[in-house]
């Protein structure tokens, strides 16, 4: 094969054989280069950062093109128009100029019908990073964007900058290679014309320079330039950094979707996602990339939701012990807890309503289901439950000992020689991380047995009964939250739900036959209990 000209080949008109005219399109196919980089033992190749970096060092000296298009190894391009699309925010004469990256929302392939794990995170994708376009925009996610080069340099926003590149002072920040240093002022320029560049030995040699491991070596690569080191969330943080310059980003949806990929559905596998995900956040607090410390360029409402993103599995510690106070119905025949004042409980009812209202609002405006909805509710007890607080125990390892903390990579593999496409959904694979989860679904089943017993053993119409019953719905509703949980540790048995629900029912029974045998009243407690009610209604409330 020849090697590309840099003049258009034009199609052949339109014939017989071929109705469609292509005489006046450019038939020319973009270079395609696979990259293999130097990884060398006592070197850490730094993962997905570090191969993004040395591709974008490497499509410098082939391209040099303006704009970087950056999705995962199980992602595809889904819309012929997924290139073009973000090219209107770039060039936008307004503002374009200013956007560093444009975010699409990720959308996936093998998610199981109803969604049981949340994999498809519609209310965080179609919510939450659609309401940032009215700050500075969305965060980078990590796959599914287009990036601005000269952010990824690490420059400033034209609006914070004088009109060309400068670069003095700061070539040794870039690495020593001189042929990459003097490309970058190009990078910058996006309306010239990108010109096929001559393979040569000499080309060959630079760019195998730029794959070693040690080009990085006293540079700001993965600090300060390309993508961030030594955190589990790299593009966030690096979006990050985008935003405390200055620049701003933009969100992007199109039908059919711009990009597809694949999503973890077994259980443990999503959980392990979700912890790398929440200790990555912790990590991001933890830093010098915390959003209280960025400088005056990020946008107030930008900066609490970086904190937001960066502390939410802190307070899950609390929903964690919330979730096991039942446990006390167990022990105790009087519940420990103070009844609330009437005062109280309107504040209560009102703020909860307000919430659901605004969610409600927001689930109509993102265009959101109910379902997806409900499943968002659901899979934040499980993570709140079991991984969250797994993620804020190896923070705080990491702070007393100061090592890090290593998160493994999901898996989202499953047999091809199975005949059920969903048969990873139905596998078990029995880690630690399961087991919070597990002890606050065999509490909150166990105490409503409890409740149950109590109000049969004490008498179902007797004030304290009531009481009992009325606590156990809170019971119930951490039940009906952790039900995609309790089917995924059920295995191949969870494709039958009936099945958990008669479970459920002879476990709660069983405690409740249990608890009614330990602690019923003997006939001298019952009249000793009837005579204190009959006084308390003559005498009428106390207080």
């Amino acid at each position: 094969l020849g090697h590309p000209s840099c003049k258009p080949q034009l199609g052949s008109p339109a014939s017989a054989d071929n109705p469609l005219d292509f005489s006046n399109v450019d038939t020319r196919l973009p270079m395609l280069v696979y990259m293999s980089r130097e990884k060398r033992p006592g070197y850490n190749h730094q993962k997905k950062a570090g191969a993004m970096n040395v591709m974008l060092r490497v499509s410098a000296m082939l391209s040099n093109a303006p704009f970087v298009v950056n999705f995962d190894g199980d992602h595809y391009i889904n819309n012929s128009q997924a290139l073009r699309a973000p090219m209107c925010f770039m060039l936008d004469p307004r503002d374009g100029q200013n956007t560093a990256f444009v975010q699409f929302p990720q959308r996936f392939d093998d998610v199981d019908p109803t969604d049981r794990y949340a994999n498809h995170n519609r209310v965080f994708f179609d919510g939450t990073m659609l309401s940032l376009n009215g700050l500075q925009g969305p965060s980078y996610l990590g796959t599914g964007t287009m990036f601005r080069r000269v952010a990824l340099y690490g420059m400033e926003p034209p609006r914070y900058r004088a009109e060309n590149i400068k670069l003095a002072g700061k070539v040794n920040e870039f690495g020593s290679s001189t042929s990459f240093i003097n490309s970058m002022p190009d990078g910058a320029i996006q309306e010239r014309s990108i010109t096929p560049v001559l393979v040569d030995e000499a080309l060959s040699n630079d760019l195998a320079t730029l794959m070693t491991c040690a080009y990085e070596d006293g540079s700001s690569w993965g600090r300060d330039v390309g993508w961030v080191y030594n955190i589990a969330t790299e593009d966030v943080v690096t979006g990050f950094r985008m935003h405390r310059q200055g620049w701003r980003s933009m969100y992007c949806s199109m039908e059919p979707a711009a990009f597809r990929g694949t999503a973890p559905i077994n259980l443990t596998e999503r959980l392990y996602q979700v912890l790398r995900w929440s200790g990555g956040s912790l990590e991001m607090f933890f830093s010098h990339s915390n959003a209280l410390m960025a400088g005056r360029r990020l946008h107030p409402l930008q900066r609490v939701a970086y904190l937001n993103m960066s502390t939410y599995p802190i307070v899950t510690v609390f929903i964690l012990a919330y979730n096991l106070f039942p446990v006390l119905w167990l022990f105790s025949e009087q519940f420990y807890i103070q009844r609330p004042f009437g005062t109280y409980i309107m504040y209560l009812v009102a703020v909860i309503a307000m919430i659901h209202v605004i969610g409600m609002f927001e689930v109509k405006w993102a265009g959101i289901t109910l379902l997806d909805w409900c499943r968002n509710e659901q899979f934040y007890m499980i993570g709140a439950t079991g991984v969250y607080p797994t993620a804020v125990l190896y923070m705080a390892l990491k702070l007393v000992t100061g090592k890090g903390i290593y998160f493994r990579l999901t898996s989202k593999q499953t047999d091809a020689c199975s005949n059920d496409k969903f048969a990873d959904l139905y596998t078990v694979r029995w880690v630690p991380l399961l087991l919070p989860t597990i002890v606050v679904l065999v509490v909150n089943v166990a105490a409503v047995g409890a409740a149950i017993g109590k109000a049969a053993a004490w008498g179902f119409f007797t004030d304290q009964a009531r009481h009992v019953l009325l606590g156990m719905l809170f019971n119930v509703w951490i039940l009906v939250l952790l039900y995609p949980f309790a089917l995924g540790i059920m295995g191949k048995w969870g494709k039958r739900p009936v099945i958990l629900f008669v479970m459920l029912v002879m476990a709660i029974g069983a405690v409740g036959l249990v608890y009614v045998a330990l602690h019923a009243p003997y006939p001298a407690d019952i009249s000793e209990v009837a005579a204190s009610l009959g006084e308390a209604s003559l005498t009428g409330p106390s207080g």
